[in-house]
């Protein structure tokens, strides 16, 4: 039957970010909590939480049911409307956004919300340039992959002007060659050279993701955000945190920003906020940006923004979050996963390095981490093998036995593989 409908699904669907003849499918029918089900019947542990996506694990019937309701009272508003569902939405996402971030604009996805906050800060101040990490991902559209530094972005090029490259808080490979704490943070007082270089009234903003997603899980050092904040207010330029991947609890905080007291003037989301169950982006922005629009013209929007069953499933997943102190559950479990990840490095060479914030933890090999994925497939794992890494970001609902069994198996990968 798998065989079938992957063929059934081949003959016209795309898979993405592959050749298609190189496509190796999971096939998925059915979840619940941090596990799917193929449709062969057998169980897999989600390491990967579908792209990042299912913070509040599978089969959650309450934001199910949200969106159940919704369809059947409003199933299809213009973006411009106004419904209970979209104010009560914005009510929630102001109560976990720190400092005065408390207006939003509510579009499609991660890289919409990205491409829109660039369109923002360039109306906002009149500048043209931005400066954006060279290990960084924001998106797919034009806009945001320009943003991109990884090499996604190569095969759309030439993209968008104006998109200028800072290097990354990467300290197990300090792109400067120099140790913490002895760099004096570094990558951040290389954000001001950047900004002088291109001419300060010139550059509009500074994009960062709270915590590098995909490009190898980068904790900057605790000085690095607040270093970078006071950088941007010296020159008058607004900072973004692209929290797509680190919001709503993936760090073991509402916003990876929280953990070093930073507010930035804009920060975007996606994924998390609807745990995965419908699509939908959001750009919160401070109160002085959202005054600029109180009479000048928000030059943004789309026939599905706001939609309303994705409004709904967003307010329930925060409710959810909240109410079953899934935040406060991945920082708990942060130290039994990063223990079990050193574990792992202490009796295997090849990993290099050990880093992670709540339950977004990274194994960093001294090789190519893709041999490791058909081990994995076996034992009935699904995680994200990229570059050098492996990644370890299950929904927050995970038990500590599941995060054990999935440590487990990784380790168990480690030895038939490489050993």
């Amino acid at each position: 039957m798998t065989e079938s409908l992957e063929a059934r699904q081949r003959a016209h669907v795309f898979y993405t970010w592959t050749a298609q003849s190189e496509a190796t499918p999971v096939s998925i029918a059915s979840g619940q909590g941090a596990t799917f089900t193929d449709h062969a019947g057998k169980r897999w542990l989600d390491f990967e939480a579908q792209v990042f996506n299912c913070n509040a694990g599978h089969g959650e019937r309450r934001i199910i049911e949200a969106m159940q309701q919704q369809v059947e009272e409003l199933a299809c508003a213009h973006p411009a409307a106004v419904f209970e569902t979209k104010a009560r939405l914005g009510e929630l996402l102001a109560s976990v956004t720190p400092g005065d971030l408390n207006h939003f604009l509510l579009c499609l996805s991660g890289a919409e919300a990205n491409e829109n906050a660039l369109k923002i800060a360039r109306m906002v101040t009149g500048r043209s340039k931005v400066i954006a990490r060279r290990r960084s991902y924001h998106g797919a559209s034009m806009g945001a992959l320009s943003l991109t530094g990884d090499p996604r972005r190569h095969h759309a090029e030439p993209g968008l002007w104006g998109v200028i490259r800072a290097e990354d808080p990467y300290c197990h490979r300090c792109p400067f060659g120099l140790e913490y704490p002895a760099c004096k943070v570094r990558c951040a007082s290389h954000v001001e050279h950047v900004i002088q270089s291109e001419g300060p009234d010139r550059v509009a903003a500074v994009f960062l993701e709270g915590i590098t997603g995909a490009n190898g899980g980068l904790v900057p050092p605790d000085e690095y955000w607040p270093m970078v904040r006071e950088i941007c207010d010296r020159y008058g330029i607004l900072l973004v945190s692209d929290e797509v991947f680190t919001g709503f609890g993936r760090t073991g905080a509402w916003f990876a920003v929280d953990h070093y007291g930073v507010v930035p003037d804009m920060i975007t989301m996606a994924k998390g906020v609807t745990s995965g169950y419908a699509p939908l982006g959001v750009v919160a922005v401070n109160g002085g940006i959202a005054g600029y629009f109180e009479h000048k013209t928000l030059w943004c929007g789309l026939t599905n923004h706001a939609h309303p069953v994705s409004c709904a499933s967003a307010a329930a997943a925060i409710e959810v979050y909240r109410d079953d102190k899934l935040i406060e559950r991945a920082a708990a479990l942060e130290p039994r996963m990063l223990a079990g990840l050193r574990a792992i490095q202490s009796r295997y060479p090849i990993v290099t390095d050990v880093r992670g914030k709540g339950l977004f933890g990274v194994l960093e090999l001294d090789r190519p981490s893709a041999p490791l994925k058909p081990a994995l497939h076996a034992a009935g794992l699904h995680t994200l093998v990229r570059d050098n890494c492996v990644f370890v970001t299950p929904p927050l609902v995970i038990t500590g036995a599941e995060l054990d069994e999935g440590l487990a198996i990784i380790e168990a990968a480690i030895a038939e593989v490489f050993s």
